[in-house]
């Protein structure tokens, strides 16, 4: 007799079967183990714990998605920050364009030599400015101004009756930007350890394309 025609004999009880299980280890423990049932619920138990370890370690996944959160919010704060920091200056530098075109202080000095100018802030300001010929863009002269109480460059530039006011003063470098405001037109960039503010009434386009021609000479 072969195992499997004991196994069949098991389910009927067949007495015949006694002398193949003596002699057969397998039968005999086939023959005397016993079988319990599972637990209501213990299958669901165990899959919803295996769920919860899966979905609390941590994974490559999971860490690159808070990384990548992290430095969204960072982004945005800096953003932010950068913003309020252009408003905040933006503000006294149209004002400051205003008061000059209002009144008679346009000009400290007079004058279209860029070699006139530039020696003329010598002694006034702890910097030199950066005096330049802009083609199509008249040098006009320059004066001082002052800004949250640090002095300042302001040299003046025009454009048929349009009048360009650039403010330049050391600061630490700060991101490029364009604003609008009252029908205003301002651009604000850094370079060499200098900020520099264009501001006038003037289009967009041309008040751009004298910041281009600036930034090239």
């Amino acid at each position: 007799m072969n195992c499997e025609t004991a196994k069949q004999m098991m389910e009927t009880n067949d007495p015949a079967l006694a002398e193949h299980v003596l002699s057969c280890p397998s039968c005999i423990m086939r023959t005397q183990a016993r079988y319990y049932e599972a637990p209501p619920g213990l299958e669901q138990k165990i899959r919803q714990s295996l769920r919860q370890e899966i979905s609390t370690a941590p994974s490559p996944w999971r860490w690159m998605a808070i990384a990548a959160t992290v430095l969204l919010v960072a982004s945005v704060t800096w953003n932010i920050s950068m913003l309020r920091s252009h408003a905040d200056k933006s503000g006294p530098v149209l004002s400051a364009h205003i008061r000059s075109l209002s009144g008679t202080h346009l000009l400290d000095v007079p004058s279209t030599d860029q070699h006139t100018v530039k020696p003329w802030f010598n002694g006034k300001l702890d910097f030199s400015p950066q005096v330049k010929d802009v083609e199509g863009f008249p040098l006009l002269g320059g004066r001082l101004e002052y800004f949250e109480g640090h002095p300042a460059a302001a040299l003046i530039y025009g454009r048929r009756q349009h009048t360009i006011n650039l403010f330049t003063w050391p600061s630490p470098p700060t991101s490029e930007a364009s604003e609008t405001r009252n029908g205003y037109h301002l651009e604000t960039w850094s370079s060499n350890g200098m900020t520099f503010w264009a501001v006038s009434d003037l289009n967009e386009t041309e008040l751009r394309q004298f910041v281009s021609l600036y930034r090239q000479n």
